[in-house]
């Protein structure tokens, strides 16, 4: 049986934000619906691809998770060029954290040239009686900048699905007038079958081996034709 999906739509969404404060975990709760033991810190980025079916478009994400460590800090633009979106994520119990989304807001300002969406990402609300960073203060600062504010637990997959949901409909938005972005990938009037998983899971993890763009492998490429690998 197939399904006539009218649009198809690839983006490049960031995930960016301290070492700990969960980016791995949010991402792994979403795409695997579990998270099995402790998350190790990632190292230089990982790759991970994701289709978000809404209606009768089909939004394909290609997520980069990127390193917290300070000593990949630096190396972190050059992960930023050609994306939509991007999700800073701060750790609830851990002030210092939201204090450095202001920081990482400041990168990515410096190093995008197009429109793109922000989604600041409280996470941890799980760990309540720890909490440091209150939701009024928290969404004033998001207001500010004009981002989107979530709070969430990957531990209990609390709103998780919310977010990426949130971000695949802010595509659609985007997309929707293509003189904004010239990085966003459009094609119309495909049938897919409809086996086809929403969530479809082929990891990558690209090791940063020096600090010059030549010695970085900046994203798996995305073939401009309509097709499913």
């Amino acid at each position: 049986m197939l399904t006539d999906v009218k649009k198809i739509i690839v983006a490049k969404a960031l995930i960016l934000g301290d070492q700990g404060v969960g980016k791995t975990s949010l991402v792994l709760r979403y795409l695997e619906h579990e998270i099995n033991g402790t998350v190790a810190p990632t190292v230089g980025a990982s790759f991970f691809p994701c289709s978000i079916s809404i209606g009768d478009t089909l939004v394909k994400l290609q997520i980069w998770d990127t390193a917290g460590q300070e000593r990949f800090k630096s190396m972190a633009p050059l992960f930023y060029r050609n994306s939509n979106a991007a999700l800073l994520v701060f750790d609830l119990t851990r002030y210092e954290s939201f204090l450095n989304v202001k920081e990482w807001i400041v990168e990515l300002n410096r190093n995008i040239d197009e429109p793109i969406v922000a989604f600041i990402v409280g996470s941890k609300t799980d760990l309540f009686k720890e909490r440091q960073v209150s939701k009024d203060e928290a969404v004033k600062y998001s207001n500010h900048i004009g981002a989107k504010y979530y709070e969430c637990s990957a531990l209990y997959n609390q709103r998780v699905e919310e977010v990426f949901h949130n971000v695949a409909l802010e595509m659609i938005k985007l997309q929707g007038d293509l003189t904004l972005t010239k990085t966003m990938n459009v094609c119309d009037g495909v049938s897919v079958n409809n086996s086809i998983e929403v969530n479809t899971i082929d990891y990558g993890t690209v090791i940063i081996t020096g600090s010059s763009k030549e010695n970085i492998a900046h994203g798996i490429k995305v073939n401009n034709a309509c097709c499913f690998n």
